[in-house]
């Protein structure tokens, strides 16, 4: 039996499994929500809300006193992007300034915001974490107004480590330190593991945050293989083990930027051997974790270490609140080392925010809020992948995500994207050129789309036009 909080989904999958086979044709009459409830063996409630899930996404539609009719909704028929080939020797990295236009740019309200990977406010529960932060501010005034402990709140590391035992991640609030969002918490990984001229292996495409992050501290990449479903080939890994002075490591287990794709568990295991039998430490992003469409949250690299090999590094910043840059680093061994040179860094983080998201955590709230966000955001992948399909040239080619809120778009291979992107500002859309992705000058004919955004007719169109400049740029 699933778990009560997927069951509306499980009458959702079913619902469209049918259509996709053609046992439900377009026009065709949806069986009741009574008669849903009754075969599916769920409540009257959740089949309300599966139907309700079903009409955003354009699978069904409801007829005034008639019932619910399968829409016009079709089959996905566009193809995935094909795994990336990228070279086999470590490079320097030297990122373009367009990173920091697209934060720029993401906070700029005359633009359709489809680049920076930020969620959009609007799915976030800013109400309820204003109210939590108003009172904290409020009631314990004196108290937030000094240093506190370089490690962070002790509230909210117990809280972040109650929530690890969910997915089966072991953590005691000491192995916990909070960082100043994620991206601190990958930088002091790297300072930790590495120094400057080491390589580190990351999948390729990858986040560019973290080839930012790589350039500052002089280390070289080396960009894998990776399939847009299941994530890094491990023969090219194991080859660059053998064959290169590897330093470390950095995966995203789970909804990898910008493909989305999500690494199955027997790959971690086999990966985690083999980075054990040659001594490589792995530094896992685990930051979209939280936002999965399935029914269980994928297991993260750390739950299945055995080695003490993996640093594991997330954040609040893409579930909760982007602009608290709550964040932590968790690991066993190395937090001594780790928390030295938070100390020099940053110090300490500021104590308010910290209880904040504590408080938030012991209510139970987060739990409702990931559930309504992951709802939203299924939805808006569906509506945005069915709308590239009718506006973007033939032969594009795009993810299908089960997490996350980014899309990777493969185009044909003499599209421009970096003319796209400057083509698309001009009429007040912003995207994400996929060349910034990678240090090897690739996916220049690849962008990356956004879809946290709500969806309506104003981000509709934005996305159709977008389809109307690739199609001219590449006729």
């Amino acid at each position: 039996m699933s778990d009560a909080r997927f069951l509306y989904e499980d009458v959702a999958g079913y619902i469209t499994e049918l259509v996709d086979m053609g046992t439900l044709p377009k026009g065709a009459r949806v069986p009741s929500l009574r008669e849903v409830s009754q075969s599916r063996r769920v409540a009257l409630s959740t089949a309300i809300q599966a139907y309700r899930v079903l009409e955003g996404r354009g699978v069904i539609e409801a007829r005034p006193k008639s019932g619910y009719y399968v829409s016009n909704y079709r089959p996905i028929t566009l193809e995935q992007p094909a795994i990336s080939r990228p070279p086999e020797s470590a490079s320097a990295v030297a990122v373009s300034d367009i990173p920091l236009k697209l934060l720029e740019y993401g906070a700029d309200p005359r633009l359709i915001q489809l680049g920076a990977s930020m969620p959009s406010v609007k799915i976030l529960a800013a109400g309820r974490l204003g109210r939590l932060l108003a009172r904290e501010a409020r009631t314990n005034v004196h108290k937030h107004n000094t240093y506190i402990a370089p490690k962070g709140v002790a509230r909210l590391r117990a809280e972040i480590a109650k929530r690890a035992m969910h997915w089966g991640q072991a953590l005691s609030p000491e192995d916990i330190i909070i960082t100043e969002g994620c991206t601190e918490a990958l930088a002091l990984a790297l300072r930790t593991l590495t120094q400057a001229g080491d390589t580190v292996v990351v999948e390729s495409p990858t986040y560019f945050g973290l080839l930012q992050a790589l350039e500052a501290l002089d280390l070289k990449a080396l960009e894998l293989p990776t399939d847009p479903t299941t994530g890094i080939d491990v023969a090219a890994l194991e080859r660059a083990l053998s064959g290169k002075n590897v330093a470390a490591c950095l995966f995203a287990s789970s909804f990898n930027n910008p493909l989305g794709c999500t690494m199955p568990d027997t790959k971690k295991h086999e990966i985690l051997e083999l980075l054990a039998s040659f001594g490589v430490p792995l530094i896992e992003d685990d930051i979209y974790g939280d936002i999965y469409f399935g029914k269980e949250r994928p297991r993260p690299f750390a739950t299945f270490d055995r080695n003490e090999c993996v640093i594991y590094c997330s954040s609040f910043s893409k579930t909760l609140a982007p602009g608290y840059r709550i964040g932590w680093i968790a690991t066993t061994h190395r937090a001594d080392e780790i928390l030295k040179r938070k100390f020099a860094s940053t110090l300490c983080g500021p104590a308010v925010l910290q209880e904040t998201i504590a408080d938030f955590l012991a209510s139970g709230g987060y739990e409702h809020h990931l559930r309504r966000m992951r709802s939203i955001l299924q939805g808006n992948m569906e509506r945005m992948i069915r709308t590239v399909e009718k506006s973007f040239p033939e032969g594009t080619r795009i993810t299908r995500p089960s997490g996350g809120y980014v899309l990777w778009l493969e185009l044909r291979s003499k599209a421009n994207t970096r003319a796209l992107f400057d083509a698309a500002l001009r009429e007040g859309i912003c995207i994400a050129p996929g060349d910034v992705f990678s240090t090897s000058g690739q996916y220049g004919n690849c962008l990356r789309l956004n879809f946290s955004q709500p969806w309506d007719l104003r981000l509709e169109r934005a996305v159709m036009r977008l389809g109307e400049l690739a199609s001219s740029m590449t006729a």
